[in-house]
C-alpha cells in the first residue's frame, strides 16, 4: 500500500507513454512485497536539468533514463560509473542520500540475455548498430568474444568503438553496413546481434540481414522487443537458428537497475510475464483496430 514511507522510482525520457518499465518494476515490487512504486515522466530536453534537480529535492530513490537523455544526463549527476562514462550513456541513476550515481545496465542486460540460452565465451560476434545500445553491448561482449565485428551505416562510429576496445586488447573491427560487407563478414561469425531500430514496428518492418545469408548454426539476437518476434527473428527461426528476443535484454537490464535500487535480486520470470501480458494486449488491440471497417 502506498504511504508516507513509499520509495519512488521512475523513468524519464520522451516519449515514455508506451514504456514497459512501469509494468515490469511494479510487478517486481509487488512480488517481493517492497514498499516501492515506479512511474514514468515525460521530460523535454530543455527540462532535463530541472528534472534531475527534482530527483534530489523529492528524494526519488531510483531513475531509469531513456532517449533522448542518456548522454546529456551525465553532466547533471554527481558520480558516473566508469563503464557508463566509457559508453557515454547513463540509463540508471541511484539517489544515495542526495548523491546521484549513474550507471549503464544495457551491456550486462544483453550479456545475461545471451547467457540464459547459450555460452558467450569465444563467440565470433557480428553486431549491427553503433548507437547507445550498440556501444554498451560492444563494451560488455568484447570481453568474452574471440572476435567482434561492428557494422554501422556511419562507419566512423563503428570504427571509433572498435579502436577504443582494440586498445584494451580485445579483437574488434568496425565496418560500414551494406549488403556486400554483410555477405563477407557473416561467414566468419556464429552470433548475430541487431542493435538498430530496424524491425521495430514504429520504424520499419524489415530485417537488417537478408534471410539467405543466415545459416542454421547461428545464434540470432534482436534487441527490438516490439514486435517480440521481428522479421529477422522470424527468418532465423524458420531456418532452425537459436533466437533470442529483445524482451530478455529489457528484463535483464531492468533487473540490474532493480538490484541497484533495492539491493535485492529481481524476480525475472515475474517481470517477463507482466511484460508479455501487456504486449499481448497491445497486439490484440492493434489487430482489432486494423480490421475495423
Amino acid at each position: 500500500m502506498i504511504n508516507g514511507r513509499t520509495k519512488v522510482c521512475c523513468l524519464i525520457g520522451k516519449p515514455v507513454s508506451h514504456s514497459l518499465s512501469p509494468v515490469i518494476h511494479n510487478a517486481a515490487f509487488r512480488e517481493l512485497n517492497l514498499n516501492y512504486i515506479y512511474v514514468a515522466f515525460n521530460v523535454e530536453r530543455d527540462s532535463l536539468k530541472t528534472a534531475i534537480r527534482g530527483i534530489k529535492s523529492l528524494g526519488i530513490r531510483g531513475v531509469n533514463v531513456t532517449m533522448p537523455h542518456k548522454t546529456e544526463v551525465i553532466e547533471y549527476i554527481d558520480v558516473v560509473d566508469d563503464n557508463a562514462r566509457e559508453i557515454r550513456a547513463v540509463n540508471t541513476i541511484v539517489n544515495d542520500n542526495g548523491i546521484l550515481k549513474g550507471y549503464n545496465t544495457d551491456g550486462i542486460g544483453a550479456l545475461k540475455a545471451i547467457k540464459r540460452f547459450t555460452s558467450i565465451e569465444g563467440r565470433r560476434i557480428l553486431l549491427i548498430g553503433a548507437g547507445g545500445a550498440g556501444r554498451a553491448i560492444a563494451t560488455e561482449l568484447s570481453k568474452y568474444a574471440s572476435e567482434l565485428i561492428i557494422l554501422n551505416r556511419t562507419v566512423s562510429k563503428a570504427a571509433e568503438i572498435a579502436l577504443k576496445l582494440s586498445k584494451k586488447g580485445y579483437k574488434v573491427r568496425g565496418r560500414g553496413l551494406n549488403r556486400r560487407i554483410i555477405e563477407r563478414e557473416i561467414k566468419k561469425v556464429d552470433l548475430i546481434i541487431n542493435a538498430t531500430p530496424i524491425g521495430m514496428k514504429e520504424v520499419v518492418s524489415s530485417s537488417p540481414v537478408p534471410k539467405e545469408l543466415l545459416s542454421p548454426d547461428m545464434v540470432v539476437f534482436d534487441i527490438v522487443y516490439e514486435p517480440l518476434e521481428t522479421e529477422l527473428l522470424q527468418y532465423a527461426k524458420s531456418l532452425g537458428c537459436l533466437t533470442i528476443d529483445g524482451l530478455w535484454m529489457l528484463i535483464y537490464q531492468a533487473a540490474e537497475a532493480f538490484k541497484l535500487w533495492t539491493d535485492k535480486e529481481a524476480p525475472i520470470e515475474v517481470m517477463r510475464k507482466a511484460a508479455l501480458e501487456v504486449l499481448e494486449r497491445r497486439k490484440k488491440k492493434e489487430e482489432v483496430e486494423h480490421f475495423q471497417p
